[in-house]
């Protein structure tokens, strides 16, 4: 009983670390934007996300094989792996860089995190289409994250911005991601899939940058904390705290402590950048974060 208070603890602080790398990274996306553009950015940061999760793939290969838990990959397991990366990567790449035309184009990072937390909420609604059944505690929470939505991006006198927009769509991309590990991951190795997806999401991206936009040597050398940052912390070391953390957590609580990447966004860009949002916003803030936790309770046994 005592380890399993121990193992809960620190899995539990694990996931808080990663939901603080998370969110703070919403800064350091906002931060490069002054630099160099979106798509360099993500080409970038994906890129290094691959890089650091390389040695990380190494150590647990090494970690398995010492324990005589390794064994060699077929050729049909190999090609699943490298097709299921690759699906992943182009999903990836879409979201990636939807949300970050959308803080490119002036959308606050405390806002952009509450609006691509609500993958939490599409996730189990874009299930319905899967055959999946949906509870019905989600209906009511949907409800109340449009609403959330609509003061969080609808200003007074109706106006909107469009960049948001881009963040909203990122969040329909991020649901279709989750849905498409969920069903490659059981069958492939977690870190390595991970990698495969943002090295394919950085080589895709690198298309439109190429294209459409030019970086000095300049602007990378002042937006290279902030890309690093976001590819080293929040891709690589992040998602190894998840693999961690989430061993040792039950997965409703786990989902709960990530989903405060969204509360981290908000007060990181309040200390950083001294954006402090108005009453609005708060209130959609808190209607939001309300609706992804309610969403997460475990539905109650039928006695």
């Amino acid at each position: 009983m005592e380890k399993q208070r121990k193992d809960n603890l620190i899995g539990s602080s694990l996931l808080m670390l990663c939901a603080i790398i998370w969110g703070s990274s919403f800064v350091a996306q906002t931060a490069g934007a002054e630099f160099v553009g979106p798509f360099t950015f993500i080409t970038v940061r994906s890129l290094l996300g691959a890089a650091a999760l390389l040695p990380v793939t190494l150590i647990t290969g090494g970690i398995r094989k010492k324990k005589g838990e390794a064994r060699k990959m077929t050729a049909s397991e190999k090609k699943y792996l490298w097709a299921g990366g690759a699906v992943c990567g182009v999903v990836l790449c879409f979201a990636s860089n939807l949300q970050q035309l959308g803080i490119d184009g002036g959308t606050e990072p405390g806002r952009a995190a509450f609006i691509t937390a609500l993958y939490i909420l599409l996730v189990p609604v874009f299930s319905v289409f899967l055959g999946k059944k949906i509870r019905a505690l989600i209906w009511p929470c949907v409800i109340v994250s449009v609403i959330a939505l609509y003061l969080l991006c609808v200003k007074e006198g109706g106006r909107t911005q469009f960049s948001d927009l881009y963040v909203l769509l990122c969040a329909v991309c991020y649901t279709v991601h989750i849905l498409v590990i969920d069903r490659v991951s059981p069958r492939v190795d977690g870190v390595t899939l991970s990698m495969i997806q943002f090295l394919v999401a950085g080589l895709i991206s690198a298309v439109p940058m190429l294209l459409f936009e030019e970086a000095s040597a300049e602007a990378l050398i002042k937006a290279a904390p902030s890309i690093a940052y976001s590819g080293i912390m929040s891709s690589g070391v992040a998602f190894t705290l998840q693999i961690l953390g989430q061993q040792k957590t039950e997965p409703t609580i786990a989902t709960m402590i990530m989903s405060l990447e969204s509360v981290f966004g908000v007060l990181t860009a309040m200390i950083i950048l001294h954006q402090v949002p108005t009453l609005r916003e708060s209130i959609g803030c808190v209607l939001m974060f309300a609706a992804i936790i309610v969403a997460q309770l475990p539905e109650k046994k039928k006695i």
